[in-house]
């Protein structure tokens, strides 16, 4: 078993792959692979709706961050997603790389348990993982729980490693997180099948 955790922040060793790291060791204990990606500080390209990925199976920008990030998708059995607190949102780049992931390969995410991370200096967290959090529900994907909102705090870098509760959070996020794959796992139900979509447009 493997899970995915992506790193929102430009920062590769701030306080967002801080809580990641946490996540990722009580994972590890529990015998599951882990692997962080981090976005980096470079643009991102955003979605245009130009739906070409109907046609294509992914989307029609082939760079290298949405590249990597989904060819793990493909081998991995779940997805953390971790953001900084951006004026009450996450990082705008990570959103940029989510939206064009989540609607041209929402296959590869259907049923993959998944949880979001919410890093700040002191507000903003709860909307961030409040918007993360809607990626996952739109697709099908089980979010996972842990003993409180995925919230950790902290500015400078490092500073995460300070928030004994957040910290614990994130611990606990990792270990339901694997109890929940192996559940899975050992329960091998099929997959329930969707009915055909229905879209309702509210403009006539």
């Amino acid at each position: 078993m493997k899970v995915l955790l992506i790193n929102g922040s430009p920062r590769r060793k701030g306080n967002t792959n801080l809580a990641l790291e946490e996540v990722a060791k009580a994972l590890e204990s529990n015998g599951v692979e882990t692997e962080i990606i981090g976005i980096g500080a470079k643009a991102v390209q955003g979605c245009i709706a130009c739906n070409k990925c109907a046609e294509l199976g992914r989307c029609t920008f082939q760079d290298d961050l949405y590249n990597k990030v989904r060819d793990r998708l493909e081998e991995s059995d779940g997805i953390i997603i971790g953001s900084p607190v951006y004026y009450a949102g996450p990082n705008g780049s990570l959103c940029a790389l989510l939206d064009r992931l989540f609607y041209s390969s929402s296959k590869l995410l259907r049923y993959k348990p998944a949880a979001a991370v919410a890093v700040c200096r002191r507000g903003g967290a709860s909307a961030t993982f409040d918007r993360l959090n809607k990626y996952f529900t739109i697709t099908n994907m089980p979010v996972v729980s842990s003993q409180y909102w995925n919230i950790v705090h902290g500015l400078l870098p490092g500073e995460a490693a300070g928030d004994a509760e957040g910290l614990q959070t994130m611990r606990t996020l990792g270990n339901n997180m694997a109890w929940l794959l192996k559940s899975i796992k050992v329960g091998a139900q099929p997959i329930p099948e969707s009915e055909p979509r229905v879209a309702t447009n509210f403009i006539r």
